[in-house]
């Protein structure tokens, strides 16, 4: 008995310890871009992808067998491998086309260390972030020139949501204009409105007008577009808020007539236009200038009654004064075909008085219903 326990103890095997975690080294030296909006960066993925992109860093590093070669501002010249560049870029592709020796490229205009840059992110699709923030207008123009969408919607939303401010405003909208980003120009456009003071006395202003006049013009025909848009937009809002204060007057009168609104309710009233209205209903009751016609109270007290008539489904059991009278008047004038301004003018009130309050979702004209 003894002995078997003795063998099943010889049979047990150990624990083996637990596996390494995979180095970071190399993930947290260099920041790699994302191409979405989400922005995950490369820390936490697989340590295979790290390593894949570092070998095309070295690859670009050391430029081996390369057969490229691109002259910039200064003279200076960057190696890089067609087959790599053909494939990242459909410009690049056509230009390799022409001949199967080593190329000779010339990438003026830009800044060296952009062109590197855009090269390594033809690579391995990394940037560094200051390296973005110093070249994004540079990285803009080459990723349109060149046809790399992934580049250039980068550069798009880094512009939008970091980097545009009152100093580059201007020149990005240039750029948006000439390398055909419409959401940026449209950005732009709006940045500009909001502080043109400032962006018209800036230096790429200056400079717009002196090598782009017809971007100056159309900035200045969106500005006036855009400022008319919003004053109009405010004047809808304006006329909307004063329809639903007319509305609500005409609600206020009919709870008036119809309930009545004892003093001790009035504070629990739902109707802020209560007292006022009642005081001047009272005073259109009692008034002597009114016969005259030279009382402004009750000319206006006469306006919302014609108003009410207008818009009141059932004048017969209605309890406002003169809601029936006036009804019967409007019907024969219609009848007769008599029609004259304020007529006119009251009928155009009514029609946008019920649409306003249609449009926000609430009941139509509360009947005034015994």
């Amino acid at each position: 008995m003894e002995n078997s326990h003795e063998d099943a103890a010889n049979k047990i095997e150990p624990v083996p310890p637990p596996l390494s975690a995979p180095s970071t080294k190399y993930i947290n030296q260099q920041k790699c871009c994302s191409l979405n909006k989400n922005r995950p960066t490369l820390i936490g993925r697989n340590c295979t992808i790290s390593q894949a992109r570092g070998s095309w860093d070295c690859l670009f590093d050391e430029a081996y067998r390369a057969d490229v070669e691109i002259h910039t501002n200064t003279d200076s010249i960057i190696y890089a491998h067609a087959s790599i560049l053909g494939i990242a870029s459909p410009v690049f592709r056509s230009m390799f086309k022409k001949s199967r020796r080593k190329h000779k490229i010339s990438i003026n205009g830009v800044p060296p260390e952009a062109v590197r840059i855009f090269m390594r992110f033809l690579y391995s699709s990394c940037y560094e972030e200051a390296q973005m923030e110093e070249h994004i207008l540079s990285l803009l123009v080459l990723s349109h020139a060149f046809a790399v969408p992934q580049l250039k919607q980068e550069c798009e939303y880094q512009l939008e949501h970091r980097l545009l401010n009152m100093e580059n405003v201007v020149d990005v909208f240039q750029l948006s204009v000439l390398c055909d980003a419409p959401r940026l120009t449209i950005i732009c456009q709006r940045f500009v409105l909001m502080c043109f003071q400032g962006a018209s006395s800036s230096a790429g202003w200056k400079a717009m007008k002196a090598s782009h006049p017809h971007i100056e013009k159309k900035l200045l025909e969106s500005l006036k577009f855009e400022d008319h848009r919003q004053k109009e937009k405010m004047r809808k809002l304006n006329e909307r808020k004063v329809y639903l204060e007319l509305y609500e007057a005409m609600e206020t009168l009919v709870h008036i007539c119809r309930d009545g609104c004892k003093p001790h309710d009035r504070e629990a009233c739902r109707y802020e236009a209560n007292k006022g209205l009642e005081s001047l209903l009272q005073h259109f009751c009692g008034c002597k200038l009114r016969v005259a016609g030279g009382c402004p109270h009750c000319k206006r007290m006469k306006q919302l009654l014609e108003l009410h008539s207008r818009i009141c489904a059932d004048s017969d059991v209605c309890r406002v004064p003169l809601c029936k009278k006036l009804k019967q008047r409007m019907m024969k004038e219609k009848k007769n075909k008599k029609k004259n301004k304020d007529d006119m003018k009251l009928k155009i009130l009514a029609k946008k008085i019920m649409r306003t309050k249609s449009i926000t979702g609430a009941p139509y004209f509360t009947l005034a219903s015994l």
